[in-house]
This record gives structure tokens, sequence and C-alpha cells, in this order.
């Protein structure tokens, strides 16, 4: 990520560090969320493999991505789809609008968020509690590999296609967070090597 905005009620918690002979995020939170995030504007055709990796040394008690309660996790990767009014029905169009006269820009189409779930396991896929315009994947579950440096790849059209049934739009944005808002409790993760490359 070249280029990158800071979010989250605790903004130091997200730095670079050296781990090894490599730099990477380091993400804390305490009864927070902390993140990162990179816009861009690329068919999702041309920028369809996204790889990263992560290492979790904390899991928030208590947590559950499933949950509205409990939607806290260690480590999530995102990658958001440009806002398309043309896919919308009337109602959905209008939020859209709002958000944007509010905000200053629409909200992302949809998005994909990559997780390490403390309640487990690895392959459940689910929405979001929140918003039916976000799809959760499990990609790690669990403690048994908590302070192992973990690495992943992902065929974003695939999984935008079985979550939403269509072709996605083009990508507005990848992020990274690190968040323990919900469960109150706190969460610590490492990311490193995040990118999205053709196929």
């Amino acid at each position: 990520m070249r280029e990158a905005g800071q979010e989250g009620a605790e903004l130091q918690a997200v730095r670079l560090v050296r781990e090894g002979d490599a730099t990477v995020v380091r993400a804390e939170a305490d009864a927070s969320a902390s993140g990162l995030t990179f816009r861009l504007e690329a068919p999702a055709a041309d920028v369809r493999v996204l790889r990263w990796r992560w290492k979790v040394d904390r899991l928030p008690q208590g947590a559950d991505a499933s949950k509205k309660r409990a939607d806290d996790a260690p480590a999530r990767v995102y990658v958001t789809f440009r806002h398309d009014p043309a896919r919308l029905g009337p109602i959905e169009r209008a939020v859209y609008e709002t958000a944007r006269a509010i905000y200053g820009e629409a909200p992302p189409h949809a998005s994909l968020m990559y997780v390490w779930d403390a309640a487990g396991p690895a392959g459940r896929s689910f929405w979001n509690p929140y918003t039916s315009r976000v799809r959760t994947i499990v990609v790690e579950g669990g403690r048994s590999r908590l302070g192992q440096w973990l690495a992943y790849e992902r065929d974003i059209v695939a999984d935008y296609r079985a979550a939403f049934g269509e072709d996605p739009p083009p990508v507005s944005g990848v992020a990274i967070m690190t968040d323990a808002d919900n469960t109150g409790d706190n969460a610590s993760a490492w990311f490193g090597d995040v990118s999205l490359e053709p196929k």
C-alpha cells in the first residue's frame, strides 16, 4: 500500500514496525478499532488476486464476527467495490445519495471482508451483522495458530460472484483493520505484503 489514510478511534495504534527483515503494519485496539485504507480504482478482473499475510497474538474475548453485539476481530482485510447507481433499487439509491451528500462520497457498493474470527472455524461465510452489502469470509479462526505468520490468496472475482450472484463493479479500495470495540476487550495483529494483482 503506497498511500493510506488512517481511520479508527486510536490512530496511534496503527504503525509501521520492523519484523525480522521486513517492515509490516502493527495494529492494536483497546476497546476501539484501528485501520488503514488504500483507495484505488481498477476493474476487478485486472486485480482479481488478493494476497496478504498476517500474524495475530491476541483475540478479543467473546468476539464473534457473525453477531452484532460481538462483531470484533483481531484481523480483517477488506476489498471494497465502487458505488454503482445502476445496480441499486430506488430506496437503496436514495440511501447512497444521502450518504454522498453527508460525507462527500458514496459508500462502497459492496465489500468482501476476510477475517480471523475468534469464534472460528475457518471456511464459514455469512453476511455482516450490520449490512447485507458486506460478505464476511472467515479465513482463520480460533486460537490454534496464534503467534504465527500466515499467508493467504483469494480470487476476489470468484468470491464476489459467490457472495452477490453477479460480476463485481470496479474495486475502489483495500483496507486492513483490528477491532475490539463491541466486546470492550483488546486485540493486536501484524499485517504484511497486502497486494492486488492480475491472475
